[in-house]
């Protein structure tokens, strides 16, 4: 049995989505380092940081398989990972501490991300669901 062939835009969506697991996954494991070698006053909000970041991280890597796969479910998935990434993004444009050099680009790879999402090509080649 042949797979399909996959649209150049799902093989798009598939390496913006791995750039996204990639930082996540990074940020984990320096939270991870961070959390074992840095004495802080705040151990307990450390640690449940860094859980929550390598959560997020296997969900991201859950969702870049996904897509290779063509699951529908990936859809859902990912566009609540984009509306979690923006508010992320616009956090960090406010405030004293404001970080537009990493705010801006994570809004605007997560509205890129949504757009590709919509895409026909790749809403067709993600409509696979789990088989029974």
């Amino acid at each position: 049995m042949s797979t399909p062939r996959r649209p150049a835009l799902l093989w798009v969506l598939i390496a913006m989505l791995t750039v996204e697991f990639l930082g996540v996954g990074s940020l984990a494991v320096t939270l991870v380092v961070e959390t074992l070698t840095t004495p802080s006053a705040t151990f307990g909000a450390g640690i449940a940081l860094t859980i929550v970041v390598i959560v997020a991280a296997v969900w991201l890597a859950a969702i870049v398989v996904g897509t290779y796969r063509g699951r529908a479910w990936i859809r859902a998935a990912a566009i609540v990972w984009q509306v979690l990434q923006v508010a992320v993004g616009v956090g960090a444009l406010q405030g004293q501490v404001a970080q537009p050099g990493w705010g801006w680009p994570l809004i605007v790879l997560a509205a890129f991300v949504f757009l590709v999402l919509f895409a026909k090509s790749v809403v067709t080649a993600t409509t696979r669901r789990e088989s029974a």
